[in-house]
């Protein structure tokens, strides 16, 4: 039986550096492999910059089983608004609620700050992770692709 079979008591939290290993399993999990010292790295600028948050989900015994990472989008074409930049939840504790706490906390981030809209991109395979989203109320504005140049 997975824990996402029996819902735990999840605790959100800042996150912190020792949460270093658990951020980069879980983005291993979320598709990026990560060492840990890639992620320490890539934290540590993340971590004190005003306008970017990531959030843990602990379960019983503080073991970080998911993570939020957010920042404030600015443009000139529209008004500012919160960006989820990454959202995952361990495996073995996926629909136990730790998503929708994980989710929650971003928005009263986002929230805070005087944010009216929030956003988040997500892969056109990732079809378990849309339903997600729209049972939270999140809609598809629009399809677009991602194009990269490496410098």
């Amino acid at each position: 039986m997975t824990h996402s079979a029996k819902k735990v008591a999840i605790e959100i939290r800042p996150a912190e550096a020792r949460d270093i290993a658990a951020l980069a399993r879980l983005a291993g999990q979320l598709g990026y492999p990560s060492a840990p010292e890639e992620v320490r790295e890539r934290f540590s600028k993340i971590q004190t910059a005003d306008d970017h948050a990531t959030f843990v989900a602990l379960a019983p015994g503080d073991a970080v089983i998911g993570w939020i990472q957010l920042c404030e989008a600015r443009s000139i074409e529209s008004d500012a608004r919160a960006e989820i930049t990454g959202l995952v939840v361990d495996a073995e504790f996926r629909s136990g609620g730790a998503g929708r706490s994980l989710v929650e906390r971003g928005e009263e981030w986002a929230r805070q700050r005087g944010l009216a809209q929030i956003g988040v991109r997500s892969n056109v395979v990732r079809g378990r992770t849309h339903v997600f989203y729209e049972r939270l109320g999140y809609t598809a504005t629009k399809t677009q692709k991602v194009f990269r140049k490496r410098l």
